[in-house]
C-alpha cells in the first residue's frame, strides 16, 4: 500500500484571476495545455524553483523520468497527455504520489530535457490555438507570484491519486 502526505489542493484559495486562468486552462485541448505549460515554463524559467530541488525529490522522480526518457517520442507525448487528462495509468499513479515540490522537480527536469532534445519537446507556442494564445497572454499579465501559483496548481492537479477512491 502506498501512503502519501499530499493535501488536496482544492482546499487552497486561489486569487480570482488565477482561478479563472486555471479554469480556462482546463477547457483547452490537451495539446494546447501541454503547449501552454511549456510556454509558461519558458517564461518563468528559474523563478519556478528558487531553491534547487533536494536530492530526495530528484531521487523520487528519476525512475519515472528515465522511463519517459526511454520511450519513443509518441509515447513520451502520450505519457504527458495522460498526466494532464488524469488517465489511470502506471505513470499517472506514480506521479499522483508525488508532493507538489516533487512534481515541480519532475516537470523542471522534463522541461530541461525538452530544451536539450533528450525528450521530445511539446508543441511550440506558435502552434497554439487562438484560445491558448489568448490565455498565455492573459497569464503574462499576472504578477510573478500569481503565475507561479497557477503553474503549481496545474502540475499539482495532474496524475491520479492512487489512494483516492
Amino acid at each position: 500500500m502506498f501512503i502519501t502526505n499530499q493535501l488536496p489542493t482544492a482546499t487552497l484559495e486561489l486569487k480570482p484571476a488565477v482561478n479563472q486562468a486555471f479554469n480556462d486552462f482546463q477547457r483547452l485541448s490537451v495539446e494546447d495545455q501541454l503547449g501552454l505549460l511549456w510556454g509558461m515554463y519558458q517564461n518563468l524559467g528559474c523563478s519556478l524553483a528558487p531553491t534547487p530541488a533536494g536530492a530526495a525529490r530528484l531521487f523520487l522522480t528519476q525512475g519515472l523520468l528515465h522511463r519517459i526518457k526511454q520511450m519513443p517520442a509518441t509515447e513520451q507525448l502520450a505519457a504527458m497527455q495522460d498526466l494532464l487528462q488524469e488517465t489511470d495509468s502506471p505513470i499517472s499513479r506514480q506521479y499522483g504520489l508525488f508532493t507538489l515540490k516533487t512534481k515541480l522537480a519532475f516537470w523542471t527536469q522534463l522541461f530541461d530535457w525538452m530544451s536539450t532534445g533528450e525528450v521530445s519537446p511539446v508543441a511550440i507556442a506558435s502552434s497554439l490555438s487562438s484560445s491558448a494564445t489568448t490565455l498565455l497572454r492573459m497569464i503574462a499579465l499576472l504578477d510573478l507570484n500569481e503565475q507561479i501559483s497557477l503553474f503549481n496548481e496545474i502540475i499539482d492537479q495532474m496524475g491520479v491519486a492512487p489512494l483516492a477512491a
